[in-house]
Formats: C-alpha cells, structure tokens, sequence
C-alpha cells in the first residue's frame, strides 16, 4: 500500500510539473502589480442637440455628425484587489477628427451647399478601470472592464478669437467607460486585445449665438470606440 502511494504521489508530481512548464507566466496572478504599453486605434463622433434657434435659422438646413478614424498611445498600470477584481490606470494621447456636415439653405461664398467643419483634437485622456476576468484557460482569459475617465484637450479652439466659422469645443471632458478583452499568456509578455466604448457626459460645446456654425448647436458630447492593444509584462 505504501509503494501503491509513492508511485501515486511522484506520478502527480511529474504531471503537475508538466502542467506549469507548459503554462506561460504561471505565477504571474500573484504579482501585486504590473505595467505595460498601450497601442490603439479608434472610431470617434459627437453626439448632438439642436438648439431652439436651429428651428428659427435661415440659413442652416441640416447638422449631421461625421465619424473619423484615429490612433492612440498610452500606458498601463494594473493592481491586483482579489482573483477577480483587478483595477487599472490607463494613460493614452489620443489623436482623433469629428466632422460636422451642414447642408445650408443657401449657397455659400464658393456656390456650396454642404459644408464640413472639420475638428481636429489632440487628448490626454486618464482612465482608471475595475477589469473583472476569467479563470485562466492555459494560456489564454478573458475579461471586462468599465470606469471613468477625464480628457483633456490639447487642441481646443474655445479661445480661439477668428472663430467666424469654427464650432468651438472645450478643452475639458469627462465620461465613462465599457469593454471587453482577452489575456494570451506567452513566456516573457502578455498580449491583450480589447475592444471599449467611451462615451462623454459633459457638454463640451463653447456655444456662440453669433456665430452661424455654433448658434445653432447646443450641447456637444464625444462618443468613440477603440481598439487597442496592451503588452504587458
């Protein structure tokens, strides 16, 4: 019965050893923390409201937002709370367009009728994330995360004094976040794909009533979503 035993336990040894030579970073859920890079790509708009005067104006006919394609860089710093529950710092400067298409009433200066207001913003943008994830599946997991974050804008035109024909946005925004990921556990780095929508609360519309492109907006909200890329280690 004793050597039935010791053959039963080197026997488990062996095929637990196997198991943790053959999975990558086996240790790695007992760091307290880790960091990483950021890479990303990102789909952004404004979500809009029409001011009451959009009813009255003789000039304007429709407000149509356009979405743009952007990319981002950042970096992470991630802290584990519990087995689950891991929370996130997200840095990222994000470089992104939002259009608005008007189609006037009347022909402009040139003869057109449609007019794009190109916006061009450069945002440092702070998350910081609650990710719940999945027990590991050898090499591979997969998670959630949401949270809040707080931009702020580097190219804001809301001071901007020739602004005849600009739509002025502020430089200061907040939000929230939600999104999906998954974790593939290689022998030095882990790769995480993910994939978040971020929406704007604030009302980030410098409202001008004498300007022809502004007066009839009211309030301006960032939408966006990103793809993005985390190497961690």
């Amino acid at each position: 019965m004793l050597l039935l035993f010791s053959f039963f336990i080197v026997s488990f040894t062996s095929q637990a050893q196997k198991y943790i030579t053959d999975l990558n970073l086996w240790d790695h859920d007992n760091k307290p923390y880790y960091f990483g890079i950021s890479l990303g790509a990102n789909l952004a708009r404004f979500q809009l409201n029409h001011n009451s005067k959009f009813l009255q104006d003789d000039s304007v006919y429709t407000i149509e937002p356009v979405s743009s394609g952007g990319f981002s860089l950042g970096l992470s710093a991630t802290a584990r709370l519990t087995d689950r529950f891991q929370l996130r710092f997200n840095p990222q400067l994000i470089f992104m367009e939002r259009d608005f298409l008007y189609k006037l009433k009347f022909p402009g200066f040139e003869g057109e009728t449609d007019v794009t207001k190109k916006i061009e913003s450069v945002i440092v943008t702070f998350p910081i994330q609650v990710k719940l994830q999945s027990d590991r599946i050898n090499n591979f997991r997969v998670y959630m995360f949401t949270g809040i974050k707080g931009d702020i804008d580097l190219a804001s035109n809301a001071r901007a004094k020739k602004a005849e024909d600009l739509v002025k946005i502020n430089k200061y925004d907040y939000g929230i976040e939600l999104g999906l990921g998954f974790n593939f556990f290689f022998k030095s780095f882990i790769l995480s794909p993910e994939i978040k929508i971020s929406n704007g609360i604030r009302n980030i519309h410098s409202r001008d009533p004498n300007l022809i492109y502004s007066n009839v907006l009211d309030r301006i909200q960032s939408r966006m979503i990103a793809f993005c890329i985390h190497i961690e280690g």
